[in-house]
């Protein structure tokens, strides 16, 4: 299933105006259960930095620029370098924070393949980026140079348990084309980036059975409603304000749950 026009169509939607955009990522913060989890470790790291000094991060794929806007709500004392490879969102990400005079923000165009910036960035966040990258173990040494001392590298992407909703058992392949890869193993995962020099590492599950009833409901079935028509766009506020409930305390609940498996990993390393 192609995922970006939908992506696209949407963006268009909430771009008109910086009350709009404000409105999408409320939306996508509330209805996408990545968003909880790597909100919660995000407000878990700046409490842990508060007072230490100017913080550097990357927002490493940074898409529709959701993160950088909650990163930048954090400390008046971080520095956010986002970048992604399209310039559609690199454009609109700018010119939204232009509008709101977002300060220490910039957004440019880069291949995380090439992209280094020796030993510079506290955290580097990457979000639903690696599963779209067939040189993986190259982004992670760049990943590990670009870090400073004692800096984290912190990283949403799908697992090996079902990632992609490649265990949908109507299909046979992943409901996200665009991805090169259905999700990592934790052991694999964990692997190459110690290759990559990280000292050590931590990774757990997400979207264990509460998230995946919550994602189905938030995301796929709406997605494959917009796929088959674009007609369809203007039904979703009603089917949200039917699925909207339970789709929370889904997500309350896989937030705050030890998952033994799960569709999706948090995976922490450390320079």
């Amino acid at each position: 299933m192609q995922y970006d026009p939908i992506k696209r169509s949407l963006g268009k939607v909430f771009n008109k105006t910086p009350f709009l955009r404000r409105l999408f990522y409320k939306l996508l913060d509330i209805l996408l259960l990545r968003s909880w989890h790597v909100r919660k470790e995000l407000r878990l790291w700046a409490r842990k930095k508060a007072g230490q000094g100017r913080m550097n991060i990357l927002d490493a794929g940074s898409g529709f620029g959701q993160y950088t806007y909650f990163m930048s709500g954090l400390s008046p004392d971080t520095s956010i370098l986002a970048v992604d490879v399209k310039d559609e969102q690199i454009a609109d990400c700018n010119a939204f924070f232009n509008s709101i005079h977002g300060k220490n923000v910039l957004f440019e165009k880069a291949d995380l393949t090439t992209f280094t910036k020796q030993a510079y960035f506290d955290l580097i966040l990457s979000v639903d980026v690696m599963e779209h990258i067939a040189e993986d173990e190259k982004v992670f040494s760049n990943f590990y140079d670009s870090l400073a001392k004692d800096g984290i590298l912190l990283i949403s992407t799908p697992s090996d348990q079902g990632g992609s909703d490649v265990h949908d058992h109507d299909h046979g392949e992943s409901f996200i084309d665009e991805h090169v890869r259905d999700g990592y193993n934790i052991g694999d995962i964990r692997e190459k980036l110690s290759k990559a020099g990280f000292s050590r590492s931590e990774a757990s599950y997400t979207y264990g059975r509460p998230g995946q009833l919550g994602w189905k409901l938030s995301m796929k079935y709406p997605i494959r409603m917009l796929n088959a028509s674009k007609l369809l766009f203007v039904f979703l506020p009603f089917y949200y304000l039917v699925t909207f409930p339970l789709t929370l305390v889904f997500n309350y609940f896989d937030l705050y749950t030890k998952h033994k498996s799960g569709t999706g990993l948090l995976v922490k390393a450390w320079k």
